[in-house]
């Protein structure tokens, strides 16, 4: 990479591109709108909370000192199948990032909340990629990037859902990126390890109260035991990885699963 295109946010061929971005009031899908945006994009930022959109709006608008995209908010209930997939037509770019946790065991698990573990995460997902193809193979382009996680990879016990619906989002990642790749469409994953999101703070709450440990023992003799690397990671890592899975550079990746985990899978 030239240092010319390493030091500019912007990515060549992205200004004026529109992407989709889910789960995009907070933790990964706020840096991903933020940097895709920065990058010239038009983001489409899609969540529930509507206040935190609200939030990233405001943030990417103050922040906006060139010309450079935008930041729409679209408030959107994901187990809402028929609206999601009508919220990503058009789209040049999807990023399925939007995502829920629950850690029991299986014989404890409710089945609700697998159900809709599985229905945010794993089929709104579907609807959305089946919403934005039809757009990305008609120009010819595409950018699907879908925020898997280690969990994708690996198995953890109690996250029975969590774990299943990210190893059914490797496997649409990598059916997308067969049909896609004749339309000039990518499909990947991107695949980290503990990232420092509200979701996970509140994983490292839960566990240090029930271990009746710091905070700080969580992340380092819970969390990161199995990780070379000892600190979480950070949103804005995830988003770069993302503008690269979009940029000019990775034209020939698709199908893939690029692993942010610390070396947990290294083992």
């Amino acid at each position: 990479m030239s240092a010319s295109l390493a030091s500019s946010p912007e990515a060549p061929g992205l200004s004026g591109r529109t992407a989709v971005v889910t789960g995009a009031a907070g933790g990964i899908g706020r840096a991903c709108s933020l940097r895709l945006a920065a990058a010239g994009v038009r983001v489409r930022a899609v969540d529930r909370d509507a206040e935190g959109l609200a939030d990233l709006v405001a943030f990417a608008e103050h922040e906006r000192t060139a010309p450079a995209g935008t930041v729409e908010a679209c408030a959107l209930d994901l187990t809402d199948l028929d609206a999601a997939e009508r919220a990503a037509e058009g789209a040049d770019i999807l990023v399925n990032n939007a995502g829920m946790q629950c850690v029991r065991p299986i014989e404890d698990f409710p089945p609700e909340v697998f159900s809709r573990m599985l229905t945010v995460m794993l089929e709104a997902p579907f609807r959305m990629v089946r919403g934005a193809l039809p757009g990305m193979y008609e120009r010819g382009w595409g950018r699907i990037v879908n925020i898997s996680s280690v969990h994708g990879l690996i198995a953890s016990p109690y996250k029975s859902a969590y774990v299943a619906a990210k190893h059914g989002l490797e496997g649409l990642s990598k059916t997308t990126a067969l049909e896609g790749a004749p339309y000039g469409v990518t499909s990947n994953c991107v695949s980290p390890g503990y990232v420092r999101t509200p979701l996970v703070e509140r994983q490292i709450a839960d566990q240090a109260a029930a271990h009746g440990i710091s905070p700080e023992r969580v992340v380092s003799d819970v969390l990161l035991a199995d990780a070379a690397v000892k600190r979480l990671v950070e949103p804005e890592e995830v988003a770069e990885a993302v503008a690269y899975l979009c940029g000019p550079h990775s034209s020939f990746i698709t199908g893939a699963s690029l692993t942010m985990d610390g070396g947990w899978t290294a083992h």
